[in-house]
């Protein structure tokens, strides 16, 4: 099992950057396939973005593709994703998950992560 807890939120202005942080507890943390996910009232949690084991494949939402980038650093025990040009639909908690299974690269569905840490709140405001 492994705890997640995030970190890095805040209120911040449209067009501007936030980097979100997620601390792993086990150093395994290089055994899972890493994901971000986010959940904006009144909505459905979703997909945002994901990386492989040791980083390399990544994939994003159509919605955030070229303004955020998933990275990690395995010796850190720490997921990260960059959030440039920030956009007020982007407002919503933001959620770290990992996956033990890695008989593919990357995963893009809540179902395929079996741990999640509590959310950071992300506000953008117009």
């Amino acid at each position: 099992q492994v705890e997640l807890v995030e970190s890095g939120g805040g209120l911040v202005q449209a067009g501007t950057s936030l980097r979100l942080s997620c601390q792993a507890s086990r150093r395994t943390f290089r055994n899972y396939v890493m994901g971000w996910f986010r959940q904006a009232p009144g909505k459905e949690r979703e997909f945002v973005a994901a990386i492989a084991r040791i980083g390399g494949s990544t994939g994003y939402a159509d919605s955030v593709k070229g303004r955020f980038t998933i990275s990690r650093d395995n010796d850190k025990n720490t997921l990260y994703l960059q959030m440039n040009s920030l956009k007020p639909g982007d407002t919503a908690v933001y959620y770290c998950a990992a996956a033990e299974d890695h008989s593919r690269s990357i995963y893009y569905t809540e179902r395929e992560y079996d741990y999640w840490g509590q959310g950071t709140q992300v506000t953008v405001s117009s």
